[in-house]
């Protein structure tokens, strides 16, 4: 017999199986998930508005549709939880910031009603740091998000509150954006998986800029058959964004990939990375190769990506948040108060000189793609950090001197414009997750999902947190 927590920890993509069968109802399931939120989130604080009520009547109306004989969306009767910048119509919307700790939109993003549209269900909103900025997700608004198999460890960020509900159970299917690695440096952290896809491929939109390729959304899941299942959802060109990607759905889930040809960097192109991230992830090229693959020594030059980064997405912050800046700057968390006031000593030069080495590198990586079909890395150079730290300072003994330098094993590969994703692929001696970063060139989405589909089944059953047990 299948009972409520049992349902919870099972995969997207069976739960919406049956579903459409009429073997599960959508307010069963909303239940199940509501309970074990009430259960678990008041140590793990992922969720950070809860619209009960609300869901249960949609679930409801999920049902009747379904009972009807009306056609069924692809995620039908799914819940799901939006991440707390993604604007969603009659529900709290934070940001993370005080400024807007009352703030309930009336609009939904885009990606937020492609969701509902295909039958998923809002239960919430997911923590985030303040306005996205950084990889680590507490906030003054609702203070940190534990990880679920330590919480006095770091869940990641800036999707951390997405990818701690996901790891606990609280939903299936979450979704989460990207600039310098908030899908891929939190799943990592909670262990599960996490997609920045190419950009383009899920439209941006309302966007200040709707022709910046550096922030995306994207999905989340606990498998790699869900998160694709996820994107078919979300992908597809839109009028209103300008460099948006042809449909996805119609390539169905991942299958088996050809033999490939895999550029393995243990150190992510010469990083400081720690030594428990190293010996985590030691098993990945004998897995590599237990499928038929070649993993070879091969990586892109990426050396300049962390200042192209650290420019581009300076500017980034001034464009979105300037104005307030100007208005509220004292009640700013300080690292967005400091990406503003840098950006505000560029010149013109230096923004255009920026966006040449940019487009510089990208020439390098595509070079690197006629040798090997993927390339991977640590997903993250550290594993999860004390929850009471900002970030690290060091890693191994090599001092960091921004807030950036611990995730550039993430920021530079948002720099080769590819799609990547963080893969669980192995645990440190005290029991935390650690993923590979698997890196596509621009445009195989679904080539990379077909090969992390095969990766994730040399990795034997997942492990569920120990809070679930605890609870």
């Amino acid at each position: 017999m299948t009972t409520d927590s049992d349902l919870c920890d099972r995969p997207a993509h069976d739960l919406a199986a049956r579903l459409r069968s009429g073997e599960l109802s959508a307010r069963e399931l909303m239940a199940a998930h509501l309970a074990r939120i009430e259960l678990v989130n008041p140590t793990i604080n992922a969720i950070v508005t809860l619209v009960a009520e609300r869901a249960l009547d949609a679930a409801g109306d999920s049902d009747a549709r379904r009972a009807s004989g009306d056609e069924l969306g692809l995620l039908h009767g799914l819940p799901v939880a939006h991440k707390d910048l993604a604007m969603t119509a009659g529900i709290r919307t934070t940001q993370g910031s005080p400024l807007f700790a009352n703030f309930v939109p009336t609009t939904d993003d885009l990606h937020v009603i492609r969701l509902r549209e295909a039958g998923a269900i809002a239960l919430g909103k997911t923590n985030t740091p303040e306005f996205g900025a950084g990889s680590h997700t507490f906030n003054p608004v609702f203070g940190a998000t534990a990880n679920p198999y330590d919480p006095s460890r770091s869940a990641g960020g800036s999707s951390g509150g997405a990818a701690a509900a996901l790891a606990c159970g609280m939903v299936p299917l979450a979704d989460g954006s990207d600039v310098g690695g908030s899908l891929r440096n939190p799943a990592s952290f909670c262990g599960v998986v996490g997609l920045r896809p190419t950009p383009g491929v899920v439209p941006d939109w309302p966007a200040v800029d709707p022709w910046e390729p550096l922030p995306t959304d994207g999905p989340m899941g606990r498998c790699v058959a869900d998160v694709a299942l996820m994107l078919q959802a979300m992908a597809g060109p839109h009028p209103n964004a300008p460099f948006s990607h042809r449909p996805m759905a119609e390539a169905g889930s991942p299958g088996p990939p050809r033999p490939l040809r895999i550029g393995w960097s243990p150190t992510a192109g010469g990083l400081p990375v720690d030594q428990a991230v190293r010996t985590a992830l030691s098993g990945f090229p004998g897995r590599a190769e237990s499928l038929g693959w070649e993993v070879v020594d091969t990586f892109p030059d990426l050396a300049e990506a962390g200042e192209i980064f650290q420019i581009l997405r300076a500017v980034m912050f001034e464009m979105s948040l300037g104005e307030l800046y100007e208005r509220h700057g004292d009640q700013l968390k300080t690292t967005i108060r400091w990406n503003v006031e840098l950006a505000r000593t560029f010149s013109a030069a230096d923004v255009g000189r920026a966006h040449r080495r940019r487009g510089a590198l990208q020439s390098r990586v595509r070079r690197v793609f006629e040798q090997v079909d993927l390339i991977a890395l640590p997903t993250t150079q550290v594993v999860p950090f004390p929850i009471e730290w900002e970030y690290p300072t060091e890693i191994d003994g090599t001092a960091l001197h921004t807030y950036l330098d611990w995730m550039r094993s993430c920021t530079d590969i948002t720099m080769t414009g590819c799609p990547a994703l963080s893969l669980p692929m192995g645990w440190s001696a005290d029991g935390l997750p650690v993923g590979v970063q698997l890196v596509a060139p621009p445009g195989r989405d679904l080539d990379l999902l077909a090969a992390a589909a095969a990766l994730e089944e040399t990795t034997g059953p997942r492990r569920l947190p120990p809070i679930i047990a605890r609870a």
